[in-house]
């Protein structure tokens, strides 16, 4: 029997503010637990929300990426439950006036394009965070995350696979990040995401039993638990062992996924309006306002640097993933005047060394100026493209003087004519065999010579014009 896994994700995205949703505290990751807390956000009674307006603008800017109808009047709304680390045992959400609707956002896998549907978007406030210490004993609770703005992107049960499910989350935080709206940071938890999974008979209309893994913030790790449960399913199916709906964490030590609680509906949250917080009013001309400010997208550029660029289309996508790397290439590449060699030394010699050092490419940062010396001078010749990886790598970790360091390691490829003829003409002398090999038709003797004289120029001299003179030599007289 053949079997199709439907899926359908809620990915929560912390919004690029310097404070809270509700309140004035600071937003940062990485400070010192309960640092970040006010009697707002920490719950006490008597104080009323104020809703933060560039949370609105956010959200609209996250509509308008993902091609999402805005709603003209927002709303929010109260979702009760009772949980350690939620201050007020409700949360501010949005259940019946969420700000997008129907949107929807183009994948490519390896089966082609496919638009995956977007239900809503909506904003709400994040809840603390736990901290379980098996030794002791207790459970340590920071407040810092209260009243954190997060968006959830709610889609459609449009996925049929893990690679779906990646691609949709790759492009939705490259939008996220071109937009400004997120840093969407798996490794921060500044970006979460809950995947709700069922399994059916091909062509089946109706949905199987429906179970959400709760929280995943690493693709690797979504990639295996969407496979685990997968498997999961069609065994149970195939057993005929009951499913429930239930809500499930996944465990990546022990590459499995655990029971958590039996799925809620909305019902069993009495949600209910907001009545601190007034609707929100969004006219036709602050949209616009919006969306003027937003940059060039990631598809914009891509297809601007293989149109107007000439860049190969592999590597236009590499180049605009991300906004500092496509901010380094394009600034390199004014500067230089040779986008296809801004692109090739970034896609070969940056990415690499990006992975080497485990630096992640929204990390990356190197001199634009830098980077356009280095081209210029491998163009002219000054600079052998062997001598120029060296460079590159030396830009990279330490960001040196890119004119100093090349004298002061002698990198120069400048090397007087006369000096490098009498050299290659030892050379040729030191080694009659290499010399009656290649006049023989062994053509490989002179990629022996050639080394040989790279090492001893130590990686100067033009390496066209020297082999050119070592076959001036080897000529029969």
């Amino acid at each position: 029997m053949a079997y199709e896994v439907v899926m359908g994700l809620e990915v929560h995205a912390e919004l690029a503010t310097n404070s809270k949703i509700f309140c004035a505290c600071p937003v940062g990751y990485g400070a010192e637990a309960n640092q970040n807390v006010c009697p707002a956000c920490a719950g006490m009674p008597g104080l009323l929300p104020v809703t933060n307006k560039k949370v609105v603008e956010l959200a609209i800017a996250a509509g308008l990426v993902t091609n999402c109808k805005i709603s003209p009047v927002t709303t929010f709304d109260k979702k009760n439950y009772y949980y350690p680390d939620l201050s007020n045992s409700y949360q501010i959400t949005q259940l019946y006036a969420p700000i997008c609707r129907d949107g929807y956002v183009e994948v490519r896998t390896s089966q082609g394009v496919k638009r995956i549907g977007i239900k809503q978007i909506h904003m709400e406030e994040d809840a603390g965070k736990l901290t379980h210490d098996d030794t002791l004993g207790v459970s340590l609770v920071d407040y810092n995350r209260c009243s954190v703005p997060l968006v959830e992107i709610v889609s459609k049960p449009d996925f049929r696979s893990a690679e779906e499910v990646i691609a949709y989350l790759e492009k939705l935080r490259s939008l996220l990040r071109f937009a400004g709206v997120a840093r969407a940071r798996f490794e921060e938890g500044s970006i979460r995401c809950d995947v709700n999974l069922s399994v059916r008979e091909k062509g089946d209309p109706n949905f199987g039993v429906r179970t959400e893994i709760k929280n995943m913030n690493s693709l690797s790790a979504i990639e295996r638990a969407i496979a685990y449960e997968t498997e999961r399913h069609i065994d149970a199916i195939e057993w005929g062992e009951p499913l429930i709906q239930e809500t499930r964490r996944w465990d990546d030590a022990k590459n499995a996924s655990f029971a958590m609680r039996e799925k809620e509906n909305a019902g069993d949250y009495f949600y209910f309006p907001d009545a601190d917080l007034a609707p929100i009013e969004i006219s036709s001309q602050w949209i616009e306002q919006v969306r003027a400010a937003l940059p060039e997208m990631p598809d914009r550029k891509q297809e601007r640097y293989v149109q107007e660029w000439g860049i190969r289309d592999k590597d236009a996508a590499l180049l605009s993933q991300s906004p500092s790397l496509a901010r380094i290439f394009e600034q390199s590449a004014d500067l230089c005047g040779n986008p296809k060699e801004a692109a090739n030394w970034l896609v070969g010699e940056g990415l690499a060394l990006a992975k080497k050092h485990a630096v992640p490419i929204d990390d990356l940062e190197l001199d634009p100026h830098k980077l356009a010396y280095l081209i210029r001078a491998v163009e002219d010749r000054t600079l052998t493209r062997v001598n120029g990886k060296k460079l590159f790598a030396a830009i990279f970790s330490d960001d040196v003087d890119p004119e100093a360091y090349v004298k002061e390691h002698n990198l120069d490829a400048a090397v007087d004519q006369g000096a490098l003829e009498k050299l290659l003409a030892s050379i040729v002398a030191e080694n009659p065999k290499s010399v009656a090999d290649y006049q023989g038709g062994k053509t490989k003797a002179l990629d022996f010579l050639f080394g040989q004289a790279m090492r001893q120029l130590k990686g100067a001299g033009d390496p066209g014009e020297i082999r050119r003179i070592l076959e001036e030599l080897l000529r029969p007289q």
